[in-house]
């Protein structure tokens, strides 16, 4: 396969992820979304891009999520 071939194939599956992501959290709230999305191996940059949000603050949705979950082991 030449180059381009290749492009347009990660194009579209970037595509069809974005829309499989927008359908498997569709009535979920942003935190529980960027928990899921995170779990599934997605970056911030790319659950920030999918949810219309930034980059920052799915970082510090991550972080607060960790600490809930650190608190949650010991309780």
């Amino acid at each position: 396969m030449g180059e381009k071939t290749d492009e347009l194939i990660l194009d579209r599956l970037n595509k069809i992820l974005r829309i499989l992501a927008a359908i498997a959290t569709k009535e979920m709230k942003q935190r529980n979304q960027i928990a899921l999305l995170s779990q599934a191996g997605l970056q911030p940059k790319d659950i920030a891009d999918l949810l219309g949000t930034s980059s920052n603050t799915v970082r510090v949705e991550l972080v607060a999520l960790r600490r809930t979950r650190g608190r949650k082991k010991y309780e």
